[in-house]
């Protein structure tokens, strides 16, 4: 449940405020309001976990109540106030949704228990949402309770009930993609496809008929249809990893997408109609995205805290991610260890994190974690002056090979990061696939 308050809707004055002092006397916080339409504008799903209605109210009854909230949140349990003469109504209003009904007048105790009943059968739902969720695979468990990650998981949850576009900014390693399957999966989308396209990952030629399929003969090799990561997202969430790497063409595609809701199929003129919500991604400043591009998709911005500025949830993370390589043994996590995880730095994130715990486990001779079982401290780069370009080499009169120079950058980033290309991409701020075709163009290994 996202939050245990109740909302609690009587138009007599005297019924409302007995109803309010035997609830806020037994611990509940309540919002009280006045009639029907009144519920309905205080209503906030992310508040109330229980609402509480007369059913006979002018203008707008305890049904029509029922109904729009159940249409707003299905999850929230109603429970219906009527006199113990109206048996129709009681059994309308169960049939409408009613999770149960109270008679009027209201006996303390009776009240007390149906909302008891009420808030324990919310939370049980929630539960199993959650692990449905994590069965079919959308959602994943997200770990930290740091106030930084908070934020973000709240905000992520508070936006998932509407339609718009969201941006997912923060470092790679940081866990984007698990929040907007988060998003996804807490959304009226959830029984939809959730489809995830790395834009870094395709080669820029073969972008635009991923992205938005093409027709049988539209290209050489085109030998037949091809539908697109849009139309297979049709009725969910498209999920567009490090956005920001679009060629600037693309860029105005997906613009036309977002305020037209078709995509140009690549060979056809016909446009296609497609119902998806887009969720981008990037590790880079989203000013690198076409402005008019950005301000549709930044709708709702979610960035994610670095690991260095989350410490405290480091031996938390440690402990379930050691828990799922050990594969059911019992492997003792010392102080020590999460002392000197909790010390690093970790350019890499929680995917850093992640990868030094599997490490740890497989090292692990017995079953006790030793520091030793970590992998080796990231020797830190050299302080740049304050002037900025102390570290470049003296330009020679006679000039400089630029082909040269940039492979002596990438040896010597390979060589501080030991071969790691992902960390190393990440140091010299181009995608991994960017580093590789330079490393291959240059002969260069990754213990080069």
């Amino acid at each position: 449940m996202s939050g245990e308050a109740l909302l609690f809707i009587e138009d007599d004055d005297s019924g409302r405020e007995l109803g309010l002092f035997n609830l806020r006397k037994a611990g509940y916080a309540v919002d009280g309001a006045r009639d029907g339409a009144e519920g309905l504008r205080r209503f906030d799903p992310e508040r109330h976990a229980v609402v509480i209605t007369d059913v006979k109210m002018p203008n707008v009854g305890g049904l029509e109540v029922l109904r729009e909230i159940r249409a707003r949140s299905p999850e929230t349990p109603v429970l219906v106030i009527t006199a113990y003469g109206d048996v129709d109504l009681a059994v309308a209003a169960m049939k409408a949704g009613a999770f149960d009904f109270i008679g009027k007048p209201f006996h303390r105790e009776h009240l007390l228990l149906t909302v008891a009943k009420a808030l324990e059968r919310g939370r049980m739902r929630a539960e199993l949402l959650s692990l449905q969720r994590q069965v079919a695979g959308i959602e994943r468990p997200i770990v930290g309770h740091s106030p930084a990650m908070a934020r973000a998981l709240d905000l992520a949850d508070r936006v998932a009930r509407a339609a718009a576009p969201v941006l997912v900014t923060g470092e790679s390693g940081t866990g984007k993609e698990l929040i907007a399957r988060r998003v996804h999966a807490r959304s009226p989308r959830h029984a939809g496809p959730f489809v995830a396209v790395n834009c870094a990952a395709i080669p820029a030629e073969l972008l635009e008929s991923e992205l938005f399929g093409h027709v049988r003969g539209a290209f050489s090799g085109a030998l037949r249809d091809r539908p697109g990561r849009f139309r297979q997202a049709d009725g969910g969430t498209l999920f567009l990893d490090e956005v920001a790497e679009l060629p600037a063409p693309l860029q105005a595609k997906l613009l036309r997408v977002l305020q037209e809701r078709v995509v140009d199929v690549v060979g056809s003129d016909v446009p296609v109609p497609v119902d998806v919500r887009v969720i981008a991604a990037t590790n880079r400043d989203p000013g690198d995205l076409r402005g008019d591009l950005l301000y549709r998709l930044r709708v709702v911005e979610i960035e994610l805290p670095p690991l260095r500025e989350r410490v405290e949830d480091i031996p938390q993370l440690v402990r379930h991610f050691v828990a799922r390589f050990a594969g059911g043994r019992d492997v003792e996590i010392p102080e020590e260890v999460l002392a000197d995880m909790s010390s690093r730095t970790w350019p890499g994130n929680v995917r850093e994190l992640e990868n030094a715990c599997e490490r740890a486990v497989i090292l692990c001779s017995g079953e006790v974690l030793r520091v030793e079982d970590l992998p080796p401290r990231t020797a830190p780069a050299p302080a740049v002056a304050a002037g900025g370009d102390e570290w470049l080499p003296a330009l020679p009169e006679d000039g400089l090979s630029l082909v040269d120079l940039e492979k002596r950058v990438i040896e010597r980033v390979l060589a501080l990061k030991r071969g790691n290309i992902t960390q190393a991409a990440a140091y010299l701020r181009v995608p991994r696939h960017v580093l590789s075709y330079r490393m291959e163009k240059y002969g260069l290994r990754r213990g080069s």
